[in-house]
């Protein structure tokens, strides 16, 4: 069941998912990943929600990952390490980079509507919860970026779905220069659907949401899967693609480096 970090709430028609671990930027564990995937089956499976709200707790969406818990892993991959030490890493690297994928296939096939209330900054794992929610409400102070190679890493399972909802010129922008953008600039690519005033993040999207219960149960199934499984048919071997070089991604120096920096609060030495 979701522990404190990944709160559930149903009122009315809409269930909410809250990340809560504002004093870390609400970023994702490995054990939240799993709660994620929890929490969505439970209120697809609650009939009287109709819509489901994601968001974070205090003035962060999500920073992603948790870093420290990655480095811990990274530093098992070094040179000095015994071989079952470093395959010990690298079947986490993969299990990781699968449960990742998991959660966001996932968010896709809930036929449901997903609706993203992003109250702050959404950067790398929390970005790519951004992409995969079906509407997206923001507060005019959130953000969107993916730092992944500033870290030695590969935001392997974002790279689809941003070229699946901007094209890929958009996202190879965002990809490779690793320059977080503005909420004004989110929403003018339709990243952000919708920009509103800090406090009626929440607000908004419980109105999207009654909004999309307007309709015929069936109907509004039947359309999210034609979005996302015809027009999205590529949108599961792209993920699985991308979790394998995500995977492959964190075994290297680069990694190991840039997750040390990032946690030093340096920048990191490339070789």
């Amino acid at each position: 069941m979701p522990s404190h970090a990944i709160q559930v709430k149903v009122v009315d028609c809409t269930g909410t998912i809250l990340i809560n671990r504002p004093e870390q930027d609400n970023t994702l564990t490995r054990s939240m990943l799993g709660q994620l995937v929890e929490a969505l089956d439970d209120l697809y499976l609650e009939k009287q929600v109709r819509a489901i709200i994601l968001t974070g707790a205090g003035n962060t969406f999500s920073l992603g990952r948790d870093v420290p818990e990655l480095h811990a892993t990274s530093l098992q991959t070094g040179d000095n390490m015994q071989a079952s030490t470093q395959q010990a890493a690298m079947q986490q690297w993969g299990d990781d980079a699968l449960a990742y994928r998991d959660l966001l296939l996932r968010m896709l096939e809930i036929t449901k509507p997903i609706i993203a209330a992003v109250n702050g900054p959404a950067l790398a794992g929390g970005a790519g919860l951004v992409v995969a929610s079906d509407l997206v409400v923001a507060s005019h102070a959130a953000s969107f970026g993916l730092p992944d190679p500033r870290r030695g890493l590969v935001a392997g399972m974002v790279a689809p779905l941003l070229c699946f909802r901007l094209g890929a010129g958009q996202a190879a922008r965002l990809l490779l220069t690793s320059n977080p953008i503005e909420a004004e600039e989110a929403h003018r690519l339709g990243l952000f659907h919708e920009l509103v005033e800090p406090d009626l993040v929440w607000a908004r999207a419980a109105a999207l949401a009654r909004q999309c219960a307007a309709g015929a149960p069936e109907a509004i199934q039947l359309t999210k899967r034609l979005l996302n499984e015809t027009m999205g048919e590529r949108l599961s071997t792209q993920l699985s693609s991308g979790a394998a070089m995500s995977a492959t991604a964190h075994t290297t120096d680069a990694a190991r480096e840039g997750l040390a920096a990032h946690l030093e609060n340096r920048p990191p030495e490339w070789k």
